[in-house]
């Protein structure tokens, strides 16, 4: 399928394309070597998403003190170190 690049960098989705993502309206872009990529993401609401990640701490039994370790190991280590800690938590419990 062809689309054209508008002088403005917009793209129309072909309609065949379109109608097998409906309902969705972000994606992520990638550029893989002389690709675009385009995936699909569903947006949520901060506040939501944040209860969301507590309620799985809560669940998988990760405290407060648990996160305060793991910063304070970022500070005494590596601060990156601590911070990837905190990011793989928080993937972990939105996808479980």
């Amino acid at each position: 399928m062809l689309a054209k690049k508008t002088s403005k960098n917009q793209i129309t989705l072909p309609k065949e394309i379109a109608l097998k993502f409906q309902g969705v309206d972000y994606f992520d872009i990638k550029k893989d070597d002389n690709k675009i990529i385009l995936v699909p993401v569903k947006i949520s609401p901060a506040d939501k998403t944040l209860n969301g990640i507590r309620d799985k701490m809560k669940k998988l039994g990760i405290t407060e003190d648990d996160i305060s370790g793991g910063i304070k190991c970022g500070e005494e280590r590596h601060l990156l170190y601590g911070l990837k800690i905190l990011f793989f938590l928080a993937c972990y419990s939105l996808f479980q």
